[in-house]
């Protein structure tokens, strides 16, 4: 290995608060590392309106971005690919390789892949019919303002919207909610609000979408067909992991449990498990996966 000659220490994949924490404690131990993201840093942070439970007294998703972000953008050591995808990530006994969707290629000793979660689309529920390639924002990216006064129609009836229509209040914008039987548990802290309208089906067909008034067929679960009609349309169907092509292992939940993967590719933050979607976790789990690939570039073993 030491007359390879690679990109950087480290390469990071995902620009949350793991990836992020990644790139921050391996600049603290003198590596120099690459963080690829598709997006803007701490993209999902941003769109959180209040906080409890983090360390540094942040109550706010953006307040705490903000921090982070400034944080890594002084770190001289992590050059940043911001608006990049990796569409391929390759891993053996020597090195890891991330092809990016520019025809870049990296090379580095380790890599470590924080590539979170992502919202299910309609081709990924049985029960919805949408136009094909059909994509489709979360109802915690819907804008507050924007969609005063309106109906939206949200498909799925996953928590987040308990999540939002307690972060707002005093919105008077309409929730048009269809939810298949298996969501129905979920429902029940939306069920008494006054903004909220309940569609249980067994079946809806999507007309329309992004830049269109959309308007559905919903089959009731009395076998009742009816036109649902609304300002934009909405998901709360769940989350999937946001899995880049290559050399990542994943269970059978679609997950990356951190053991089964190639020596040299670490998984930090949400990708690992359903069970630590925390931003808590996410960064002690940034940090951690830097320090284990700066002990294994040095055959340094990790106590403990």
């Amino acid at each position: 290995m030491g007359d390879t000659l690679y990109d950087t220490d480290l390469i990071i994949i995902g620009g949350g608060p793991a990836g992020c924490a990644a790139a921050r404690m391996a600049a603290s131990v003198g590596m120099r590392s690459i963080l690829v993201e598709s997006d803007q840093l701490c993209r999902n942070l941003y769109r959180i309106s209040a906080l409890n439970n983090v360390l540094g007294g942040y109550t706010s998703g953006p307040e705490l971005a903000d921090a982070i972000v400034a944080e890594l953008k002084s770190t001289e050591l992590c050059r940043l690919e911001l608006g990049r995808y990796v569409i391929e990530l390759r891993a053996d006994d020597d090195q890891v390789a991330v092809t990016l969707d520019t025809g870049a290629f990296l090379t580095a000793p380790y890599a470590v892949v924080a590539t979170g979660v992502g919202p299910l689309q309609p081709g990924d529920a049985p029960w919805i019919t949408a136009p094909a390639g059909l994509t489709l924002p979360a109802l915690w990216q819907a804008d507050a303002d924007d969609a005063q006064g309106r109906a939206l129609l949200v498909l799925g009836g996953d928590r987040p919207i308990g999540t939002f229509l307690r972060a707002h209040p005093t919105t008077d914008t309409r929730l048009l909610v269809a939810y298949p039987a298996a969501d129905a548990y979920k429902i029940d802290e939306v069920r008494e609000d006054p903004r909220v309208t309940l569609l249980p089906v067994d079946h809806l067909t999507l007309h329309g979408g992004q830049g269109a008034q959309p308007a559905a067929e919903a089959v009731g679960r009395d076998g009742v067909h009816r036109t649902v009609t609304a300002d934009a349309v909405f998901l709360s169907l769940g989350s999937a992991p946001a899995v880049p092509p290559g050399d990542l292992i994943r269970g059978p939940d679609g997950y990356c449990p951190p053991t089964d993967q190639y020596p040299r590719v670490i998984v930090a933050g949400d990708l690992r498990s359903a069970r630590f979607q925390r931003i808590m976790t996410a960064l002690g789990s940034g940090s951690e996966a830097a320090l284990r690939a700066y002990y294994a570039s040095r055959d340094l073993p990790l106590k403990g």
